[in-house]
């Protein structure tokens, strides 16, 4: 495996993987969405390869600013597909990877309600596949 991604692409899978859990801590809310947002988050820290290097950085070099879901989803989506896309050129198992990785947060992040999710998670959570299948 021998993937070579640029600050942007960094920047791209940051906001992708966390926009990801984001946007299901807004899809969560009738519930617990700082539970949502903490337990999809900490599955991160589970994440290997190149992508689990990239999600441990340190670095606050992208910013989710958004009042709605709606306009979350705008920054959000878009970068989950590039990110699957970026990483595909250069290696599918990474790719593979990286999918996987956002997967498992994002159940994580539904295991946090009680009970099966709720049909905006679920809504959510689906919205989320498709764009790494885009």
């Amino acid at each position: 495996m021998n993937v070579t991604l640029t600050a942007q692409d960094h920047t791209t899978i940051r906001t992708a993987a966390f926009g990801a859990v984001t946007l299901m801590s807004f899809a969560g809310i009738a519930g617990s969405a700082h539970k949502v947002a903490t337990d999809g988050t900490l599955a991160y820290a589970a994440a290997t390869g190149a992508v689990g290097h990239v999600l441990a950085s340190k670095k606050n070099d992208f910013k989710l600013s958004a009042k709605s879901a709606a306009a979350l989803a705008d920054q959000v989506l878009p970068a989950l597909t590039a990110s699957v896309h970026l990483l595909q050129e250069q290696d599918a198992e990474e790719a593979a990877n990286f999918r996987t990785t956002v997967v498992t947060a994002v159940e994580a992040a539904t295991r946090a309600h009680k009970g099966e999710p709720g049909p905006s998670m679920a809504a959510m959570a689906r919205k989320i596949t498709e764009a790494l299948d885009a």
